[in-house]
């Protein structure tokens, strides 16, 4: 895409980046993902050769897109969307399981942005890309998302966290507490996976 293209949001352009032409950024997005996840709610323990292989999804569907933030040509944050349909089970099934038409709905995967670049609007920038990438197409009616659910009383929860609750809100997104699924990853420390609660927001486009 061309220099043209490009939305400057405080100190980083905004590029959307199709196909192709995200596999130079991987490398970079696979260490960002496992940095940014390790801290709550995630606490992943991240491993970069699994990262770079759930990267390629984005690369394999012709409707998918990442939202890159970059500082020159360095990727310093990405935010990811592609149809429902192009997802993994655990992801579709509370969809399927009602028997919803998975055509209807594009996923936000998910957004991370490394810390120093924060408090720039760049998350919201994020949320505008995606939503408009996906009403692009004309044929999806909403627009999804899921976030983990970790108890209160979690020994690693930090003193004051402040949830993304009303961020989202802000955005037009609802939580839907019937729609949950699992997702398995390892937390810091652990040696084996766990499956994770993780709850949708939901949002008409």
């Amino acid at each position: 895409m061309a220099p043209a293209d490009r939305r400057q949001v405080g100190t980083v352009a905004i590029r959307p980046v199709t196909g192709e032409a995200l596999r130079r950024y991987i490398p970079d997005l696979a260490r960002l993902r496992i940095q940014v996840f390790r801290d709550w709610p995630s606490l992943y323990e991240g491993d970069e050769a699994y990262e770079r292989r759930y990267l390629e999804t984005y690369i394999r569907s012709e409707r998918a897109t990442v939202i890159l933030a970059l500082d020159g040509d360095r990727a310093v944050g990405a935010s990811t969307a592609l149809p429902l349909a192009d997802e993994a089970e655990y992801v579709t099934g509370p969809f399927t399981g009602r028997g919803l038409d998975l055509g209807r709905f594009f996923y936000f995967g998910e957004s991370v942005l490394d810390r120093r670049y924060r408090g720039q609007g760049v998350g919201v920038r994020f949320f505008e890309e995606r939503e408009a990438h996906a009403r692009s197409f004309g044929a999806y009616e909403t627009a999804c998302f899921c976030a983990v659910q970790r108890t209160d009383d979690h020994p690693m929860k930090p003193a004051g966290y402040e949830p993304l609750d009303d961020f989202w809100k802000k955005r037009g997104y609802a939580k839907d507490p019937t729609f949950v699924t699992h997702f398995p990853w390892r937390d810091i420390g652990e040696t084996e996976e766990t499956e994770k609660p993780m709850a949708f927001w939901l949002k008409r486009l």
